[in-house]
């Protein structure tokens, strides 16, 4: 009897066994109908999840009878789930399963699994505004992942750059009002980093890499799709921001390092609402800095909640925000004369002590900043979808700001310090509609987005004009001057006069642009930029008033010989510049009048091949740009009363970027660009048929690759390397000055870290060869020397 009742077990147990052993599968392609790799595939309310294999294929057993919904997801695409019933040991093959192009928001699922060629992240809803593979993007642009930032131990936003082919740092962040970020050089122009989620985003000081999921870097002319106000002629720089995701998780990470650095950060997800789709994420900072030099500082709080509500498959909503205070002491610029020569033409004939401040910790700037977006998605049908955006920002300033500048003409190398006050902060605001459609006509697949938006901003300055406090030379000899502190400092602005500025300035766009496929490997992009300008100036004088009217076209051709892997590609775009009148004439030989000017334009051609190769393990993209400015607004040479237009600039140049995973646990990122820019037209004969200072060096190269082990007893432990550098470059290049070169450089770098489960440590030493070099733009700015830098991460 024993032996029956055990015997009827087993075939209960075994018959419970099988009850339990449901299976859905099927195949994830898009709307051409190609398998899409890593799709992420669960079950809701379950834990129960994979993602698809190379042929768009899935599988989730073991499942036990009853009602689910399977949840389909997928960066760059809708989401779609899709109801199922499931009885005992039953497999339900779902088919093929179709997913279309959509937004970001609520896409990304915590899911085991490691993605290929973790250095390249291609796909994007932000670079076209519409969500294209780079592959099919007949725009040039540079994507840095947060897991390359997070294999070199990036603290901060200038370093996180140096992973951007053809991006070189001119002018560190100064906190200054008005343009206190850092400026960069971009294919021969200089651009600032002044997007956030494809939205304006402003900032008077650095940006803080906690909540970066990934800066993509937009090449070329861009004004068709995001006017003058945040791009320039070489491009854009947009900052992707971190966004909740379906799951709770987080971690927590600190940094400490080399001249004073100390760094914590925080990152939590979570549910508010599981049924209702309601997920929140804080992503905040704490840090503190020191200088290498005799004084200087910077210290910041940051905090950026996120929220985002999914309400169903057709409508979502998300909420981002990024607050933060700082404060710093300025990069004490030498800035160079630029209408006189001056006793030196290099560093060795300068005689610099790069370790001097020439500031106190007495003067710093207070940089306040706040970000915030809403936006809206709703899917009017499979082939439609309106989204509406609402982006609003507030930046300021207020301490205090100082320079060094040299006369020229000396025979001793001296520099006059000036100071001031700064009280002045810019406000933006940015209202969105976008209609975006995947559709056909005729058979031929149309991805189109139609767009409306209006830009506001206001600018106040309340800061003090500019006092001469004494002079020095740059090996630090005193020859007059106060002390460096605040008492002293207010006590030379007393006489000094106090700005009362304000000035507004609104835009008003409407944009279209259209991918075709004219077959499945061609497809053509044609986009048009209406914008109306609409300047105040001074809100208080209605003279400076003016409007301006532009169009800013863009055309592109891409050809995919191999689908998906290998396209060739050409573009035309456009960029401009809304120049503001001028008053000229000599005040005293009478009034002076009010002179227009039409805008600004610059014109790209520029063509190339991308490549998507070994299942996503090589990524190559290469091209020749060049780039044409005309009506180029300067001052008359033949009289400092009067402006004239008429100028051109020329720059063209090459880029490559290579992104390589060959094995498992191996990550390659390389990339080298070469520019050669010049003023080809002026009647200024002081920059005629020379290299324009915003060009940054000729050459620029980056390497960057790091190895981790993946079985063994050194399972987990890695290595990292990597160098990036610049050709020699002028600080000052014009007819009345001279020359004066900064040096070539190569800066090496290196990491050993080791990754666990939930928890991760790693050493990174910075300019491992302790290299003098310095960056510039008519300045001399000295670069940090060697660093290094301790981090422990814990994930939950």
């Amino acid at each position: 009897m024993q032996k029956q009742l055990t015997i009827l077990f087993i075939l209960v147990i075994n018959a419970i066994g099988f009850s339990q052993s449901g299976t859905v599968k099927g195949t994830i392609q898009d709307y051409n109908h190609t398998s899409l790799i890593s799709v992420n595939v669960s079950l809701k309310s379950t834990t129960k999840g994979t993602q698809t294999n190379e042929n768009g294929f899935f599988e989730i057993s073991s499942i036990t009878s009853g009602d689910y919904i399977l949840n389909v997801s997928y960066l760059g695409f809708k989401s779609k789930e899709i109801p199922f019933k499931i009885s005992n040991n039953e497999t339900i093959d779902l088919g093929n399963i179709t997913l279309y192009e959509g937004n970001e928001i609520l896409d990304e699922v915590v899911v085991n699994g490691e993605r290929t060629n973790k250095f390249s992240r291609k796909e994007t809803a932000y670079v076209s505004k519409l969500p294209l593979k780079d592959i099919e993007n007949t725009q040039v642009y540079s994507t840095i992942t947060t897991e390359l930032l997070q294999s070199q131990l990036v603290t901060n936003f200038d370093d996180a750059l140096k992973n951007a082919v053809g991006v070189e740092s001119l002018w560190a962040s100064t906190g200054r009002g008005g343009d206190g970020a850092g400026y960069y050089s971009l294919r021969g122009f200089s651009v600032q980093p002044q997007l956030v989620n494809g939205l304006p985003g402003l900032t008077n000081g650095t940006i803080n890499p906690a909540n970066i999921e990934r800066i993509e870097v937009v090449k070329g002319p861009s004004a068709t799709l995001f006017g003058n106000a945040v791009t320039s002629y070489g491009g854009l720089i947009n900052v992707v921001t971190k966004k909740p995701y379906v799951g709770q998780g987080g971690e927590v990470s600190f940094t400490s390092g080399s001249y004073g650095l100390n760094q914590i950060t925080g990152d939590f997800n979570t549910a508010l609402d599981k049924e209702n789709n309601i997920y929140f994420r804080l992503n905040t900072s704490y840090s503190t800095e020191q200088s290498f030099q005799d004084a200087g500082f910077r210290k910041s709080f940051f905090i950026a909640p996120s929220l985002s509500y999914k309400v169903n498959n057709r409508l979502s909503f998300s909420f981002y925000g990024e607050i933060t205070q700082a404060e710093q002491t300025n990069p004490t610029f030498l800035f160079l004369n630029r209408a006189a020569p001056s006793v030196a033409t290099n560093l060795d004939e300068l005689g610099y002590n790069n370790k001097l401040s020439f500031t106190s910790n007495d003067l710093s700037l207070e940089n306040p900043t706040q970000n915030y977006r809403i936006q809206t998605d709703y899917n009017l049908s499979d082939t439609w979808q309106s989204q509406t955006l609402l982006s609003k920002s507030t930046t300021s300033t207020k301490g205090y700001y100082t320079y060094l500048y040299d006369f020229g003409g000396n025979t001793d190398i001296t520099f006059s310090r000036y100071l001031n006050k700064q009280n002045a902060n810019t406000q933006t605001t940015d209202i969105q509609q976008n209609f975006i459609g995947d559709f056909k006509i005729a058979d031929l697949r149309n991805r189109v987005v139609i767009g409306l938006d209006f830009l506001s901003v206001t600018s106040t300055d309340n800061g003090t004009g500019y006092a001469y406090y004494g002079s020095v030379t740059p090996d630090g000899g005193e020859e007059a001057g106060y002390p460096l502190s605040t008492a002293g400092v207010d006590a030379a602005l007393q006489s000094v006069g106090v700005n009362n500025a304000k000035s507004q300035y609104e835009i008003y766009s409407l944009y279209v642009s259209d991918v075709l496929n004219i077959t499945q490997n061609l497809s053509a992009m044609v986009g048009l930029r209406l914008d109306r300008f609409d300047n105040k100036g001074d809100i208080t004088n209605t003279d400076d008033d003016y409007d301006q009217t532009t169009f800013s076209p863009k055309v592109g051709l891409m050809y995919q010989p191999i689908l998906n892997e290998l396209s060739i590609f050409a573009n035309y775009q456009n960029g401009f510049t809304n120049v503001a009148p001028e008053m000229v004439g000599d005040p005293n030989a009478g009034l002076q009048t009010l002179k227009t000017f039409d805008p600004e334009q610059a014109n790209q051609f520029e063509f190339g091949v991308k490549t998507n190769l070994f299942k996503n393990k090589l990524n190559v993209t290469a091209s020749y740009y060049d780039i044409k400015v005309k009506d180029r607004v300067i001052t008359d040479p033949a009289s400092p009363f009067n402006k004239i237009q008429g100028g051109e600039v020329e720059s063209k140049g090459f880029e490559i970027e290579v992104n390589a995973n060959p094995t498992k646990g191996l990550n390659i990122r390389a990339g080298f660009s070469n520019n050669d820019s010049e003023t080809t037209k002026s009647d200024n004969t002081n920059i005629l048929n020379r290299r324009p200072l915003d060009a940054g060096p000729k050459t620029l190269y980056n390497f960057w690759t790091t190895y981790e082990f993946q079985e063994g007893e050194l399972d987990g432990f890695g290595l990292g390397f990597g160098f990036n550098g610049g050709s020699e470059r002028f600080a000052i290049n014009y007819e009345s000055t001279g020359e004066f070169i900064l040096p070539a450089y190569t800066i090496a770098n290196a990491t050993i870290f080791y990754v666990a489960d939930k928890y991760s440590i790693g050493l990174k030493l910075n300019n491992a060869f302790n290299k003098e070099y310095y960056k510039g733009w008519t300045t001399i700015n000295p670069q940090a020397p060697r660093a290094l830098l301790a981090n422990f991460t814990y994930k939950f």
